[in-house]
């Protein structure tokens, strides 16, 4: 794959720049649909088809407190109709605008939505899922084991919390408190919106952990946040799964401490590549050059030779000069 030259050697410029960082679209419409994953539960899926008969189905899972509208998910979906796919937005519950449309709450670790929607899909699909989606879509894969293959081809993860308790604690740590304070205020507003939840309901809630400890760990019939983050994470998964499966993650991702990525549950699945980059924060992966969103070149450089293509750059078409 070709290598990563970072544009920022900073963590956080990374992480910042990667998530306001102007971003190609995919000149095609952006179909919308409603999913009823379950009784009383529906999704979102938006989806784009290239201009001839798709070569492969990539489903994108967006991050915490994220949606389709994500940079990440923009830019990939555009390179990804480009080369021929048909890409489809997964929108977590009550996460895109539909925060009405859910009797639950989404959690880190719920995947029947998504098994639900690529049932209904015409073939195996590919996933890419990003930060917490990236969680969502290993441990989807580990629980099918053997049986992936029938609705997975191959699957990346992209700086993905595969530890979840140990992501929430590094996300405490001074450093990052402006971010948590931002996710925490986004929770607490979708919180609100579902028409479930008062204020009085997320008062003096500050940190992640908190809220997790308070609201999506009891909502689910966890004992406590701690419960949820052990029986949740993907880690835990990784020995199940029988699918391609690439793992993109940043040494100096700065929610993520990266020895998580050197346990052997990473290092002894054949299945599972890691590739680790020094740089390039959470999330961001923006490179020097024409090849400016790197993550998204690789991730279909990881595809290509399951869908009988050879692993050459895939280069957005607009992305010179960007």
């Amino acid at each position: 794959m070709t290598p990563f030259d970072p544009l920022f050697r900073n963590p956080h410029v990374q992480t910042i720049a990667g998530h306001y960082w102007p971003r190609p679209e995919a000149p095609v419409a952006l179909e919308s649909r409603l999913v009823q994953t379950e009784p009383g539960v529906q999704v979102l899926v938006q989806s784009q088809q290239p201009g001839t008969p798709a070569k492969g189905h990539l489903v994108m899972v967006h991050g915490m407190e994220s949606s389709g509208a994500a940079g990440y998910i923009r830019s990939l979906a555009a390179l990804a109709c480009a080369h021929g796919y048909a890409a489809h937005r997964f929108h977590m519950r009550t996460c895109g605008g539909t925060e009405r449309l859910c009797s639950t709450l989404y959690h880190a670790g719920l995947t029947g939505d998504l098994l639900a929607v690529l049932r209904q899909l015409p073939g195996p699909a590919f996933l890419a899922g990003f930060s917490l989606g990236g969680n969502l879509v290993l441990k989807l894969a580990g629980e099918l084991a053997s049986a992936a293959p029938e609705l997975i081809r191959g699957l990346c993860a992209v700086s993905t919390p595969l530890d979840l308790a140990a992501s929430a604690r590094r996300i405490a740590e001074p450093d990052n408190r402006f971010y948590e304070l931002r996710l925490v205020r986004r929770m607490r507003a979708r919180l609100l919106a579902t028409g479930r939840y008062t204020v009085h309901d997320c008062a003096g809630l500050h940190s992640m952990i908190e809220l997790d400890d308070r609201i999506t760990a009891p909502s689910f019939g966890f004992r406590d946040a701690a419960e949820y983050y052990e029986t949740q994470s993907s880690l835990h998964f990784l020995s199940g799964i029988r699918v391609p499966t690439l793992l993109i993650q940043a040494q100096d991702d700065n929610f993520i401490p990266f020895g998580i990525y050197q346990s052997a549950a990473v290092s002894s699945n054949p299945a599972i590549r890691l590739l680790a980059t020094r740089h390039g924060g959470h999330l961001g992966f923006l490179a020097r050059g024409p090849h400016r969103f790197w993550a998204d070149q690789a991730i279909l450089q990881w595809f290509a030779p399951l869908t009988g293509e050879s692993a050459t750059m895939h280069d957005h078409p607009k992305s010179h000069g960007q």
